[in-house]
């Protein structure tokens, strides 16, 4: 697979790619990048690319001729391009899954303002968010879709390891632990030292619901109308929400026995008073 990124500041994806798996994945061969300078392409001495918009408003846009110049030298047509942009679609596991089957990556990163929009109509096949805010770098945007991406390519990562993290099957990942067994105070689980690997599963399989459930329910509620959920998993949830429900109620009955201890607490030292 091939990455293609153009960008005014190349030295920021540069170093993504020099570095830990993605650059064994590199030196492997499985995945291949180009580092495209849109200056490169610009016309005048100064290599200008951008702009103040049309209509006024703050900012300034990258101009379409270097851009453009840019995407032609790389036979953009012929590749799967994204724009990376806050008003573009949400970014999610199911989007990389999809990505990570693309032969030819080709990713823009905007600055200041943005692209103008002809190079959007023309060119962009994808536009992707990472999420609900605005950065002022599309280059570490575009690292970010990149990262997600090339780790699902065959053989960069064990198979094994992507079938069990966080989205892999609708749920967060499980809590894990590892060396020493004791650490300030806190053990580690002893379901998780026991060698019985049915407990061990069905405990990182009650983690995941209970995690999930904390913060992300949206992804339960989700899985559970596309009827995706294990009738194991929806047993368990029906257990954990009782069990919530449970905790609740204590806690409300020890806040109103605070609350009574407190007014005859109140009463004892106004007749005390008097």
């Amino acid at each position: 697979m091939k990455f293609t990124v153009l960008t005014l500041f190349p030295e920021i994806p540069r170093a993504f790619f020099e570095a830990s798996i993605m650059a064994k994945a590199v030196e492997r061969g499985i995945i291949a990048y180009d580092l495209v300078n849109i200056r490169d392409f610009a016309f005048d001495k100064h290599k200008t690319c951008d702009d103040k918009p049309y209509g006024g408003g703050a900012g300034q846009l990258l101009l379409p001729e270097p851009l453009g110049r840019a995407l032609d030298s790389v036979k953009a047509y012929k590749k799967h391009v994204i724009y990376v942009t806050p008003s573009g679609k949400p970014f999610t596991q199911k989007k990389a899954q999809e990505l990570s089957q693309k032969d030819e990556i080709v990713l823009v990163c905007g600055r200041y303002e943005g692209i103008d929009q002809r190079i959007i109509d023309e060119y962009v096949d994808d536009e992707i968010s990472i999420g609900d805010y605005v950065m002022s770098s599309g280059e570490v945007a575009a690292t970010v879709i990149i990262d997600a991406v090339y780790r699902l390519v065959d053989d960069v990562i064990t198979q094994e390891s992507l079938d069990e993290e966080s989205y892999s099957d609708g749920l967060l990942e499980y809590p894990q632990y590892t060396r020493p067994a004791v650490y300030r105070g806190m053990a580690v689980p002893d379901v998780l030292t026991n060698g019985n690997h049915e407990h061990i599963r069905k405990w990182r399989l009650k983690k995941r619901l209970q995690k999930t459930l904390a913060n992300r329910p949206d992804l339960i509620a989700q899985a559970c109308m596309q009827g995706t959920l294990t009738t194991e998993a929806e047993k368990m949830i029906e257990e954990l929400t009782e069990q919530c429900f449970v905790k609740h109620m204590d806690r409300k009955k020890r806040r109103r026995a605070r609350a009574k201890n407190a007014e005859v607490a109140k009463t004892g030292e106004n007749d005390g008073l008097d």
